[in-house]
């Protein structure tokens, strides 16, 4: 079955379709380097770089997937306008308004089935339509819900075999003439761990940046025969860079603890004083449960739960306990908690800071997968159904 993606930034979401049948033959981002990105990653798919909101783009994307006969669309809106971090939500916000050119093309193409992921606040969100206040939910079942069957469920992809609390809202669109009607699969009965996706992984030592090779190998006797083992697994293993203070802050931090509720070793400032900031950050991660939400922001400490479980190594000379891998979890470590399949092609020179930012911002291709695969292995294929069809 052929599909567009919209908001595909540089598709994480579709690591798995391919593998179940699922082409998809376009996409569409608006920002250049995450596109070319994409393009890395599925040469196969062909980009349409650029502002979904402009009528010339919009008027390409449509006439191209018409051309290529797609059947599904997926649809990624940014959800920064919606999100409980954003402190203002105002009803006339462009990224809000996203969702309208989504409707547009869809009601232009009638595909079979249409995928729209978003923040748990998706539906209810007000936006400004034509100088009227409504919803988005509200807003879909008017544009769309004569032509549609809708079905929106608010979820956690860690019920679904990911090893990662994601709460999302998913929309499902199912065109009224088609037999098999798109739902969520069922939940599953146990959740993945943290240890259970990372713990096979080599430990690793974090890179200090205010201090000397000499100084880091004193610090961390065993920094580089570890990293040789861990890129043994995955170029992509390897350690994040933090400061000084912070890694002897997480050095002496329990598994599941944050540094907050050390006695004697506190996160400080570089005057000395202790930090303020919330009890999320520097704050190690379970082994038993699944991982935190991901957020773009994981290569430091300093942010919400980013840093390596570690493991009980025992106490050093001052009689204080010490744990290993003080550091934030690796890019590979990362890739494993969004489920991504370890061979994904990222291509050698890519930076590392950028890739972690735009894997923040994606959802999880194992949840993907689970959901393509209730219309995909029970379904008819796209040359059956227009040869029904005709």
């Amino acid at each position: 079955m052929k599909t567009l993606s919209l908001f595909s930034n540089i598709g994480v979401a579709e690591a798995f379709l391919s593998s179940i049948g699922v082409e998809v033959v376009l996409a569409n981002e608006l920002v250049t380097r995450r596109a070319n990105l994409y393009s890395k990653i599925y040469p196969n798919t062909e980009m349409i770089c650029g502002n979904i909101t402009n009528k010339e783009v919009k008027k390409k994307i449509i006439e191209r997937a018409k051309t290529l006969n797609v059947d599904i669309i997926m649809a990624a809106p940014p959800c920064q306008g919606m999100s409980r971090a954003c402190r203002t939500q105002k009803a006339d916000d462009e990224r809000n308004l996203l969702i309208l050119p989504v409707i547009e093309i869809v009601k232009n193409l009638t595909p079979m089935y249409v995928f729209i992921e978003n923040v748990p606040s998706f539906s209810s969100t007000i936006i400004c339509v034509n100088n009227s206040l409504t919803t988005i939910a509200a807003q879909i079942e008017k544009e769309l819900g004569m032509q549609y069957y809708i079905s929106a469920s608010r979820i956690d992809t860690m019920n679904y075999s990911v090893p990662q609390t994601r709460k999302r809202e998913i929309i499902l669109l199912t065109r009224k003439d088609i037999t098999k009607q798109w739902h969520l699969p069922k939940e599953d009965d146990s959740l993945i761990s943290l240890e259970e996706a990372i713990g096979d992984l080599p430990s690793l030592d974090p890179k200090v940046t205010d201090l000397s090779e000499k100084e880091l190998i004193s610090l961390f006797p065993d920094f580089l025969s570890k990293l040789q083992k861990a890129q043994k697994i995955s170029k992509w293993h390897k350690p994040p860079t933090h400061i000084k203070r912070q890694v002897l802050t997480m050095i002496h931090t329990p598994t599941g603890k944050t540094a907050f509720d050390n006695n004697k070793h506190i996160p400080v400032k570089l005057d000395g004083s202790p930090v303020v900031g919330y009890r999320s950050t520097y704050r190690r991660l379970r082994w038993s449960d699944p991982a935190s939400t991901v957020t773009m922001d994981n290569r430091k400490i300093s942010s919400q739960n980013n840093v390596h479980p570690g493991r009980y190594i025992g106490q050093n000379e001052f009689g204080d306990v010490v744990y290993s891998d003080a550091r934030a979890l690796s890019l590979f470590e990362i890739m494993r908690i969004m489920s991504l399949p370890d061979d994904w092609p990222l291509p050698d020179d890519v930076n590392e800071a950028f890739v972690r930012s735009v894997i923040g911002e994606g959802i999880p291709p194992l949840f993907v997968k689970k959901v393509f695969d209730e219309i995909i292995s029970t379904n008819i294929t796209h040359e059956d159904y227009i040869s029904r069809s005709s």
